[in-house]
């Protein structure tokens, strides 16, 4: 699986982010990628709906419906209501499930 997270340059919720993406994963394998994003042309060319983006093998998992790429501040909202700047660990993992497996960290392949 490659993730790729896509940020502005020094966004806050960047570290925060991929944090999360390591919490989710617990130990398997994935190759994840920082791609920082400085133009409204490039937010448009890789897809990013705001910062941080996470793609799972180059799909947003969680994209809503009409937004279009912008190069701001993302807001994620938790199953319970709550805005965060990064979706949570529970969310990253829920996606992770649904995208396929990664490999486990000693996988011999």
């Amino acid at each position: 699986m490659r993730i790729t997270v896509l940020t502005v340059p020094e966004c806050p919720n960047g570290p925060v982010v991929r944090e999360r993406i390591a919490a989710a994963l617990a130990g398997r394998q994935a190759e994840v990628q920082l791609v920082e994003v400085s133009d409204q042309a490039e937010a448009e060319r890789v897809g990013m709906t705001g910062s941080p983006t996470v793609l799972l093998d180059g799909v947003d998992p969680f994209a809503r419906a009409g937004a279009v790429p912008s190069v701001s501040c993302r807001i994620y909202r938790e199953a319970d209501g709550r805005a965060d700047g990064a979706p949570s660990v529970e969310a990253l993992s829920k996606a992770l499930a649904a995208a396929g497996p990664a490999a486990p960290a000693d996988a011999d392949c």
